[in-house]
């Protein structure tokens, strides 16, 4: 299974939620960055290798994605957004459709072969449409802000789940949110001081709070 995560709007948490969609897999377990701050969220080093960014500035085959991988836990791995020493430009990035066709093929094929569950944050770009389109299902991950909400339903794209990050004292609920949005809340993960500590201490990717976990496993699975 190939899931995107997005965000209408900076702040939301989409990080924290994708990278613990993906850690609280029971099945091997793949997180792609596409949003460059995965490391710092997790804790571990900055990437030395290549990523998914470089790879969109060349010509090599989808193959060599393999490569790039990191291990960041039992049956876990990461493929990263950029070395943590880039010379690639924005404007040097080939990000054309025929290039995004080709890694959610990768990805596909991936998840397929290995029985892997993949994960993709997808920060708060707007998914590629030949990426949504070889994803097995897109959530977007939203607080109940109006704001959040308005821009997420003038997006082009369509999720087909959502991943709501309750903060207490606000006005909209679970219902506004998937009346809004028309889609139904695949999970509610409930902000906690545990969660912020974990990441803040750099333990998130080998102590990912219960808290976290059972709200994400069920939507993981």
């Amino acid at each position: 299974m190939v899931t995107l995560c997005w965000a209408a709007k900076g702040g939301s948490g989409t990080t924290v939620v994708a990278a613990g969609l993906a850690l609280a897999s029971t099945r091997p377990s793949l997180l792609v960055d596409l949003d460059g701050e995965i490391p710092a969220v997790l804790g571990v080093a900055e990437p030395e290798r290549p990523g998914v960014r470089e790879w969109l500035a060349s010509d090599a085959a989808a193959d060599h994605l393999a490569d790039l991988l990191i291990d960041i836990g039992p049956r876990t791995w990461l493929l990263p957004w950029q070395a943590a020493a880039n010379g690639v430009r924005d404007s040097d990035a080939r990000e054309g459709a025929a290039r995004w066709a080709a890694l959610g093929d990768w990805l596909h094929d991936w998840s397929s072969q290995w029985g892997c569950d993949v994960t993709v944050d997808v920060g708060t770009r707007t998914p590629p449409d030949p990426l949504t389109a070889r994803a097995t299902r897109s959530l977007l991950v939203t607080r109940p802000c109006y704001l959040s909400l308005r821009r997420a339903s003038r997006c082009p794209v369509r999720p087909t789940g959502v991943v709501l990050v309750d903060e207490p004292g606000r006005g909209l609920g679970s219902r506004d949110v998937e009346h809004a949005l028309g889609v139904p809340i695949d999970a509610v993960v409930s902000i906690d001081p545990t969660v912020a500590r974990a990441v803040d201490a750099g333990l998130l990717a080998t102590r990912l709070p219960r808290v976290m976990t059972r709200a994400l496993r069920q939507a993981a699975a």
